[in-house]
């Protein structure tokens, strides 16, 4: 079995990997949404969604593996930092790859905000369309040449008796 240390920059790289990739598909996801392509929207969103568990799986093992290297070292908390300071032989990989994650991640954090900003004008406009379409439903009657529903004038009382 390969040492730790050794094994932690493995799952790094596969994170980073992952990352890039993530990257990729919000970039695709984001054009999908301009084009209005809607199936490539959802097949996009379902290789995110696994892309994010495989994320989560890969993190969830670098935290035991530094939990690990850390054993001696109570009380303090495991970061990628705190592991280069206590392993200096690994120290300048460790901290490249945390740059190269950090970086990642503030990329698709900046790509999945702008495709929530468009998902969320693009909702507004649909939640104003069906707000028309339920008024125009629900005043059955004459329509102008605009399409707009003529209101009838208000019955007085002289008028629906006689």
């Amino acid at each position: 079995m390969s040492h730790p240390l050794d094994e932690l920059q493995a799952i790094l790289a596969q994170i980073i990997d992952e990352h890039r990739k993530l990257l990729a598909e919000t970039e695709r996801h984001q054009a999908a949404i301009m084009s209005m392509d809607v199936p490539s929207m959802d097949a996009s969103r379902l290789r995110q969604e696994a892309m994010r568990s495989r994320i989560d799986t890969l993190e969830a093992r670098r935290r035991t593996i530094a939990s690990q290297l850390a054993l001696g070292h109570k009380g303090l908390p495991v970061t990628l930092t705190r592991l280069a300071e206590l392993h200096p032989k690994a120290r300048v990989k460790l901290l490249a790859q945390r740059d190269e994650l950090r970086l990642l991640i503030g990329q698709i954090k900046q790509h999945t905000h702008v495709a929530g900003r468009v998902a969320g004008a693009m909702l507004g406009h649909l939640n104003s369309v069906v707000r028309l379409l339920v008024g125009a439903a629900q005043q059955a009657g004459v329509y102008t040449k605009q399409g707009v529903p003529k209101m009838s004038g208000r019955l007085g009382s002289l008028d629906s008796v006689g």
